[in-house]
Parts: C-alpha cells; sequence; structure tokens
C-alpha cells in the first residue's frame, strides 16, 4: 500500500472510516422530482463506493419541498416516505465497506427561480400522473432557451433570506426578510429531516452552512441584517445553526454523528470588496463555537455564489490553493476532524497534506467525476492511470443548465472527461463484441483518444494516425498558456489509458482515403480536428498585419507594446488577450454579440477577464469587422451600423474554428463503417469533443 496516511483509518462521533478519503457532495440532477434516488443516481454513488472513497456524500438534500429547494433533480428527506427509497441508496455504498452522509440544505436567496416557481406546485400532479412533470418541461424548453424567460431573475414570489437584501450574483429572484414562525419551521424542517437520515441507515449528517445558502446566510453580516435574536451580534447570527444542531441532538441522541459544511472566508477581499462578509478570521471563531457545541467533524470550504470562483476553482489556480483555511481551523480546532477540499487532484499531494497535520481527511467531488476508482487507483499504486480533473467546470454549466433548462431531456450533469458518469450501468454493460476487427482512428486529439479508448475495450484491434508530432489537437494549443497547464493533462491521461489498450499510435503520419482503404479496416473513426477561421470575404485579410490566435499562443508571434485588435471573444479569444495583455500590448476586443464571451460559461469568463482588464483594453460588443487596412480596421456598430476606424498594428483573428472533415467526405460512401467526432464533426468544447468520440465509438456496430 502507498501513501500510509491516506489510507489510515479515521473516526467521526462513533463511525469509523476506511480511509481519509471523502466524496464531498456536488449537485448532479440524478434524482427524482420528488427527492426520491433513481436507479442511475445509486449506481453513480455506488461506482464510486466501489472505486475506494470511504465517505460519499451525494449532492444537496433539501429539508422540504416548499422553500428549500434549487433543483429538480436534487435528493429530498422532507416526508417520511422518503425513508425507504434513501435505504437502497445507503445499501448500495455499504455494500462496498464506505460509510454515507447526507447533506441537509436550503437555498434560501439562492434558488434556482424556475425550480422554485413550479416544483412545489407540480409535485402533487406527478404523484398522480408520473413524469408529468419532465414532459411539460419539454414543451416548454424552446420558451426556456429562449431569451424569453431569464431563468435568473425569473419568479413569481420572493424567496426566504434573513433579511430583504441584494440580489445574488449569477441567480437572482427577488428575496423577503424571514419571519421569525418561518425561522422556527425551517429549523425544525432540517431537526425532522436528520430524524428521517438516521431511520434511513445514513451513517452521518452534514449540514450545509457554506456557499452563500441560508444557513451561511445567518452567519454572514453581508446578508444578515436582522435586529432581533437571529441578527446582528456574532453570537445571535450563530442561533439558526446552533438550534438546527441541537434540536437534532435532542432527536437524534447524542452518538449520531453531526458533520458542518462550512464557508469559513466569504471571500469579498479576493473579488475586490474588502470589509464585505466575514473573512478567516470570524470562520475561525464559527468554527471553533461549533466544536464547543459538540458537533463531529468540521468540513471546510470557502466562498459562495457571489465569489463562486473561490469555492469551485477554474483550471487557472493552483492546484492546494485552499489548504492554508483547513490549516488556521485546526490551529483552533483540536478534538474533532476537520477537512475539505483544497484542489486535491494527486494521492501524493492529498498524502502530503494530511502528513502536515493541517487536516484530518482530504475531499474532492471532480476528483470522483473524471475518476471514480480515484482512491482504488492510489492504494493499488496505480496512480499512473488516475484520469485527473482539469477544472474545466464542465460539470457545473452542464448540470446547472440540466437542472432547470433542459430537464425535460433527462439530462444529468456531466464530466468532460468521463461520458460515463450518470451513465455506469450502461457503461458498464459495453460489451467486448469486436474481438479481432480493426479500427483506424485519425487524429489523436481528445476525441480520437477517447473514441480508440472506448474502441480497444470492446476488443478492437485499434491504430491510431496523427500527423502532429504530439497528441492534443486544439487542447495543445488551450493548454500552452501557463495557467492552463492542466488541460493537457486530458491528453496524457487519455494517450496513457489508450496505449496500456495496445491502441498503436502513429505520430507524424498523415494517411489518405486510398491507403485507408487498402488497409481494408473494419472501421475508421474520423477526428481530423479543426483549424481557425479566416473569412476570405473580409477586405485586408491577407494583409501581413494579420495573424491567428495559434500564432499568439503558440508563441510564433510576440508583440510588445503594439495596438492590437482581437477579433472575437469566446474563449479563445479570451485567452488571447490575456497574452496580450502580459506582453504590455494595448488591446481592442471585437465581438459580434451583444456581450462579451457569449455562450461562455460565467466563471471562466470572469476568471479570464480577471486578468484581461488590469491591461489597456477596449471591449467592443455588438461591433462587426467589415475591413482591414495596412494599420487600422473598420468595424460597424451592429445596433446601428455606426462605423469607426481604429489604428493597429495588428490583427489577431479568434472567430472559431472550422471543421477538417475531407476524409469522411472521401470514405464515408465506402463499404468501411465510418463515424465522425469532436472538431471534424463540429467545433467545440474538451467536453463535446470526449463526448463525441466516446458516442461515435458506440455508433460501431
Amino acid at each position: 500500500m502507498n501513501y500510509e496516511s491516506l489510507f489510515s483509518p479515521m473516526k467521526i462521533g462513533n463511525v469509523t472510516i476506511k480511509n481519509r478519503i471523502v466524496m464531498t457532495p456536488a449537485e448532479m440532477n440524478l434524482n427524482r422530482p420528488d427527492g426520491t434516488p433513481t436507479e442511475r443516481s445509486i449506481a453513480y454513488h455506488e461506482r464510486r463506493a466501489r472505486g475506494g472513497a470511504g465517505l460519499i456524500i451525494p449532492g444537496i438534500c433539501r429539508v422540504n419541498d416548499w422553500n428549500a429547494l434549487t433543483s429538480f433533480g436534487q435528493l429530498s428527506m422532507s416526508h417520511d416516505y422518503h425513508i425507504e427509497p434513501m435505504k437502497k441508496l445507503v445499501e448500495a455504498v455499504h455494500k462496498h465497506d464506505a460509510k454515507i452522509a447526507i447533506q441537509l440544505h436550503h437555498a434560501g436567496r439562492q434558488v434556482n427561480g424556475i425550480v422554485y416557481n413550479f416544483l412545489p406546485f407540480v409535485l402533487p400532479i406527478e404523484k398522480v400522473f408520473p413524469n408529468f412533470m419532465q414532459k411539460m418541461f419539454k414543451m416548454m424548453t424552446p420558451i426556456l432557451e429562449s431569451s424569453l424567460i431569464d431563468l435568473n431573475t425569473f419568479s413569481i414570489f420572493s424567496v426566504y433570506a434573513p433579511s430583504k437584501v441584494e440580489k445574488s450574483a449569477h441567480v437572482s429572484p427577488p428575496n423577503r426578510a424571514m419571519t421569525k414562525r418561518e425561522i422556527k419551521k425551517v429549523i425544525q424542517d432540517f431537526i425532522n429531516a436528520a430524524v428521517r437520515c438516521q431511520k434511513a441507515g445514513i451513517d452521518i449528517v452534514q449540514i450545509h452552512a457554506a456557499h452563500g445558502y441560508l444557513i451561511n446566510q445567518f452567519l454572514s453580516p453581508n446578508t444578515n441584517h436582522r435586529t432581533d435574536e437571529y441578527g446582528g451580534s456574532f453570537e445571535n447570527r450563530l442561533r439558526f445553526l446552533d438550534e438546527i444542531i441541537l434540536g437534532i441532538r435532542e432527536k437524534c441522541g447524542k452518538d449520531y454523528p453531526i458533520m458542518v459544511r462550512l464557508t469559513v472566508d466569504e471571500m469579498y477581499e479576493k473579488i475586490g470588496k474588502p470589509g464585505k462578509g466575514y473573512t478567516i478570521e470570524e470562520g475561525k471563531k464559527i468554527a471553533k463555537h461549533l466544536e464547543e457545541l459538540g458537533v463531529d467533524a468540521l468540513d471546510i470550504t470557502s466562498a459562495g455564489y457571489d465569489t463562486y470562483n473561490y469555492w469551485l476553482e477554474p483550471t487557472s489556480f493552483e492546484v492546494g490553493w485552499r489548504d492554508y483555511l483547513t490549516a488556521e481551523i485546526k490551529s483552533v480546532v483540536k478534538t474533532i476532524p476537520v477537512g475539505g477540499a483544497a484542489f486535491i487532484r494527486s494521492p501524493k499531494q492529498a498524502n502530503e497534506l494530511i502528513e502536515t497535520g493541517n487536516r484530518d481527511f482530504v475531499g474532492s467531488a471532480r476528483n470522483f467525476f473524471s475518476d471514480p476508482d480515484w482512491a482504488n487507483k492510489a492504494y493499488e499504486g496505480r496512480e499512473d492511470e488516475i484520469i485527473r480533473c482539469i477544472g474545466c467546470l464542465h460539470c457545473m454549466s452542464s448540470c446547472i443548465d440540466h437542472a432547470a433548462v433542459h430537464f425535460g431531456k433527462g439530462l444529468a450533469g456531466e464530466c468532460a472527461l468521463n461520458p460515463a458518469l450518470g451513465h455506469e450501468i450502461s457503461d458498464e454493460n459495453i460489451k467486448r463484441d469486436a474481438a479481432g476487427k480493426k479500427a483506424i482512428v485519425i487524429g489523436a486529439g481528445p476525441s480520437g483518444l477517447m473514441a480508440a479508448k472506448v474502441m480497444a475495450r470492446r476488443g478492437f484491434e485499434v491504430t491510431i494516425f496523427e500527423k502532429e508530432s504530439k497528441a492534443g489537437g486544439q487542447v495543445m494549443i488551450a493548454s500552452t498558456p501557463h495557467l492552463r497547464k492542466k488541460l493537457y493533462w486530458a491528453i496524457e491521461d487519455l494517450e496513457n489509458s489508450v496505449k496500456k489498450l495496445g491502441v498503436t499510435i502513429n505520430y507524424n503520419t498523415e494517411i489518405s482515403a486510398e491507403e485507408i482503404k487498402k488497409m481494408n479496416p473494419y472501421a475508421v473513426i474520423i477526428s481530423t480536428g479543426g483549424t481557425p477561421i479566416v473569412p476570405k470575404s473580409i477586405p485586408g485579410i491577407d494583409l501581413p498585419i494579420v495573424k491567428t490566435s495559434t500564432d499568439i499562443i503558440m508563441g510564433d508571434e510576440k508583440p510588445e507594446n503594439k495596438n492590437i485588435a482581437v477579433i472575437g471573444s469566446g474563449m479563445t479569444g479570451l485567452e488571447t488577450a490575456e497574452e496580450l495583455v502580459e506582453q504590455n500590448n494595448k488591446v481592442t476586443i471585437v465581438e459580434m454579440a451583444k456581450e462579451i464571451a457569449p455562450g461562455t460559461w460565467f466563471q471562466l469568463r470572469e476568471d479570464s477577464l480577471s486578468r484581461i482588464e488590469k491591461g489597456d483594453v477596449r471591449f467592443m460588443p455588438n461591433y462587426k469587422l467589415l475591413e482591414i487596412k495596412k494599420d487600422a480596421i473598420v468595424v460597424e456598430s451592429v445596433k446601428d451600423s455606426n462605423k469607426e476606424t481604429i489604428d493597429v498594428d495588428m490583427v489577431v483573428l479568434a472567430m472559431g474554428v472550422r471543421s477538417i472533415n475531407k476524409l469522411y467526405e472521401e470514405l464515408k460512401d465506402s463499404d468501411i463503417q465510418i463515424a465522425i467526432s469532436g472538431d471534424a464533426q463540429k467545433s467545440g468544447t474538451i467536453a463535446h469533443a470526449i463526448h463525441g468520440g466516446y458516442n461515435a465509438a458506440l455508433e460501431i456496430k
């Protein structure tokens, strides 16, 4: 066994956990609207338990079905009828010598408006007509996908909060102050839910006092402006949480373990708002108070919706950057286990963090999204086989999108690197039905590598042909900036996986359709990627001052102290602008859409803009490029057709990627089975490419 500290047992209350590895909660929208677990949900959690995690904590579990909810697919322990279905989840986890905690949650002002307004009223109908809600939302999807409804602000009813305060960033229905009667009712909801957890055989109950949700809203002076016994002083702001904990103790007994997930620093100073909310110093006081109150463990975290990137980090953050928070809490909390997430990625890093004494357990959700066997691989000395989370945040963007807009399609949250997430049953039933058959994959980007991996699992003898000297495709470009190097982990890990499965990769090899036909393979998957779009219709596009984002990111062009126009503000455009700002250039970003980075997940946009905005940058949304001159560009307002000439030394095109699919066109009418995936089919993200490769490999019959 490697990593003795990581795999030593620990106790939370009277519960012994076999190792220090906790799968921390993250909502994946896998459960029924009534809050009971589906077969998919049970299989998902059981797969992670089988993968070696010592403690499994599913995503948010609501305590009532009226004002506590935030997702159509979250668990619930709001009624006695939830007890028996929950037992099935408990049994599945316990089969693998793992323990399970349930995280009791109330969203407060941070609810999803569409869920808040519809679910309470539709649930009774759902009881009589199963799947009514899904069918209803399937019909509503075109409206939800349009701009007619802003899901962040849509609400017929005001949502609960300690005080009427400003709207929370990213989810912003109107809110109102709770009455004392409502406070007492919600406290009782938490207590009743904990009692049901105990009856269902849940090992530990976790109270969600983090991330800007209702309990955290009571703790924070930013959101709690009350003047009664539930607000004002430090002691009063803790009263809501105290009464929940003491009520659970009274009803469940002193031996039933209680864990609290606690934001110990709201991180407002990180976004330039010092003095707002509370910092680690008050977080330490809260943690010490909870220890004295008698909780059995603390799961330490930070931030909330207003400071999202300091809770769920993008790839640009350093691994382990948050460990100092747990160290600070451990300096004052001495008698109970303390741990939590800290952008932990490798077993070596996790083991070292425990050895320092700064934490008693390590937590991660995203590690178990990308690789459910993370713990077992570490234990067995196979850490080189771990599929590492790259921090792309597709899990969050997909879950939030699917939980509301696309609920009618039955979609769950996804992992960019693991298409089997939420589909564990069907993935494990992939048949080895192609033994001895030859398959060719063209392209060793993320899509081609994933396709090869699945084909090899099916028994195909797979050969990859890659025209470049190394694998990666567009990811090779995206991962070049120093803050995004972790993106290339996706390629390294996939490449390692296919080699272990016996796949042959021929680099520096471009192959023709005729050569493929002569090899007479059973199947071919075309994953030839894409190339930057250079629209020939724009006058001056061939001038020497015109470059592509690839030229800048890969370092072929290194301009300094120049006036540069970047055309396009998708993620590639933003990454290009970042590089140019670092080189002290004056940058103008031209974007046809009404906003910068349209369609880009807000966390990635905010992360990139936080660095770009430190430079000399002009943003021009709602403008299109008309003409390029030898020392200027001409742009036109989409809104009013006004034209403007801007002096520039260089123009950088970041207008997307055009598919390279010539081979597909040449082979599609042959007798060989052909599939196409990734950018060769349609330009997209790493997630789009990997999921496309996975599905393409299963298309072959």
